[in-house]
């Protein structure tokens, strides 16, 4: 893809649809599974857990079992005509592993499909808009501590699967202006070093060209977000970028050295900046659909979407 452009839309979920829970990713603790489950419950959902969700890998612990049994999960989910909507139930690591397993073809031909993860899930994220043509929600994971514990985060994605409309406008009050302007273009994004790790590898864009690109990131000190953005820098992946959006980036060490790498590796480009715009591994963790044209107001700190999430 030489350009960032609009992918197709999923249709909305209604009360008493069914969502498949797949773990593409690290293994899901069953005390955390379950009362997310019973959250989806709540909103009047069916949720089907994937065959192999609770599984764990018998060499390498960080795994959900193994990758073909993880790829054949998101594929079986994904083609099931029941299923309205595919849910991951938490990141880690392990989704480029299988990444390159799932049936594409097959995903192709059964339609778009509400997806909503983040973290590891970025991986999936990218290859659902490349290789599918799909847009995609970077929202909170069925296990993952703010969807279980934050009101707002989890009403922000029950916002966002049913009743899309009432929010376009994203953003929250902790944001702040990074760069002043404003941008139009194409959400895409998610976890830096994901977008970093993809490079080089197969079906993958060749870079961020008039898109508005939504970064964040958990775990990476300084020097090695520093690392990650000069590697993005010097690929040319950030060439033509519209604007961006970033999130929260939790233990990876003091913001203010945070924010001093974000603007000399940032600030740069010559584009709108907003910071700590909500979403990611944070405490509030906001839903933002990728692969949808939008605005960024670096002003005002907000990203208005020019459609809903959802159709």
């Amino acid at each position: 893809m030489s350009r960032v452009e609009a992918l197709t839309r999923a249709e909305r979920l209604r009360p008493g649809a069914r969502v498949a829970v797949v773990a593409p990713s690290g293994p899901v603790p069953e005390e955390r599974l379950a009362p997310g489950l019973g959250i989806l419950r709540g909103w009047g959902l069916e949720p089907v857990v994937a065959p192999h969700v609770l599984d764990t890998h018998p060499a390498l612990g960080y795994l959900a079992g193994d990758d073909a049994a993880r790829a054949r999960d998101l594929t079986e989910a994904w083609c099931d005509p029941s299923v309205s909507a595919v849910l991951c139930a938490r990141g880690g690591f392990g989704a480029q592993r299988m990444v390159d397993l799932v049936d594409w073809a097959a995903i192709r031909a059964a339609g778009p499909k509400a997806f909503v993860g983040y973290s590891d899930v970025t991986a999936l994220h990218e290859a659902l808009a490349v290789r599918a043509g799909f847009a995609t929600l970077h929202g909170p994971m069925v296990a993952a501590a703010a969807f279980l514990s934050d009101p707002a985060t989890r009403e922000s994605l029950r916002a966002t699967l049913f009743e899309p409309e009432t929010v376009l406008t994203l953003g929250r009050s902790t944001g702040r202006t990074l760069v002043p302007g404003r941008a139009r273009g194409v959400t895409l994004g998610g976890c830096v070093s994901l977008l970093a790790a993809d490079l080089g590898t197969p079906r993958v864009r060749s870079s961020a060209r008039g898109g508005l690109l939504l970064l964040e990131d958990v775990g990476e000190e300084p020097y090695r977000l520093d690392r990650i953005l000069t590697q993005l820098l010097r690929s040319g992946w950030f060439d033509g970028v519209a604007g961006i959006g970033l999130g929260s980036w939790e233990e990876c060490g003091p913001y203010e050295q945070v924010r001093a790498v974000l603007a000399d590796r940032l600030g740069g480009l010559g584009v709108p900046v907003v910071e700590e715009m909500g979403f990611g591994h944070s405490p509030t963790a906001l839903t933002l659909p990728l692969g949808l044209p939008a605005a960024l107001d670096a002003d005002g700190c907000t990203l208005t979407l020019e459609v809903p999430a959802l159709r």
